[in-house]
């Protein structure tokens, strides 16, 4: 059996329960070991293989499931974050899929949300904005069409930018050029949850210049938005005024 379980942000006591569980009982461990906090594999029971997948092709992974099951061995794919962003992680299910493989998923804490927990900010406030972008902007890795940072930023929804922080001139030009005002509020948030956080507060038309004085180029996370600004509207969910299915509305 597979477990692909996701290690949280980087905080080792930010792996879920299911999850630091998991790795305790795992015979064989393949971690993300470009972005997933060593401090992890402390979880690891004595005499757990553990491989370190940024030294690995899509086809040794398999390999090494493939011979983890062909000795009745539990293994655990630990993923930076949550699995479900950025994690690479379909083309492994239809790999493992094709071999009749099980598999299970174990969700994590992202790193979108450790930034956000760490800025003390609320990407959805009222009369702000309701919806969030997570994306990254085109480098060498191409995105789809529609998706750009520009084509993405006429929504003025929160955006959370991964993978970019190595191109910084870029994406400042591409949030300005789809219509972000230059004064709107910005974040870097470096290695949210390490102990070697950073938290960089910016606005659009100095993400750039804010990357390359804090000698930035990656595992971080720009945030844009008002959100981080200082205005917004009460929520109704608690407004005295306003009836919910669980209190009536005052006189």
């Amino acid at each position: 059996m597979v477990h692909f379980v996701g290690a949280g942000s980087g905080a080792p006591d930010l792996i879920t329960v299911r999850g630091a569980r998991l790795l305790g009982e795992a015979d064989v461990i393949i971690y993300a070991g470009s972005l997933v906090n060593p401090e992890l594999l402390s979880y690891a029971k004595n005499g757990c293989e553990v491989y370190n997948s940024a030294e690995m092709t899509l086809e040794e992974v398999i390999g090494v499931i493939k011979r983890a099951e062909s000795e009745s061995k539990t293994t655990v794919r630990l993923h930076t974050g949550d699995p479900s962003l950025f994690g690479a992680v379909r083309e492994q299910f239809d790999a493992l899929s094709a071999l009749g493989i099980e598999y299970s998923v174990c969700p994590g804490v992202s790193s979108f949300s450790a930034a956000a927990a760490s800025l003390k900010a609320e990407y959805t406030l009222p009369g702000v904005s309701q919806s969030v972008i997570i994306a990254r902007a085109e480098g060498r890795t191409p995105v789809p069409d529609g998706q750009s940072i520009c084509e993405l930023s006429v929504h003025r929804a929160t955006m959370v930018i991964f993978l970019s922080a190595s191109l910084g001139e870029k994406l400042q030009s591409e949030l300005l050029r789809g219509g972000w005002d230059a004064n709107t509020p910005a974040a870097v948030v470096y290695r949210a949850s390490w102990p070697d956080e950073g938290i960089y507060r910016c606005t659009v038309d100095t993400v750039s210049e804010t990357l390359k004085r804090n000698n930035i180029k990656k595992t971080a996370l720009i945030i844009v938005g008002n959100v981080l600004g200082d205005e917004y509207l009460r929520s109704l969910l608690y407004d005295p005024a306003f009836e919910t299915g669980f209190r009536e509305a005052s006189k």
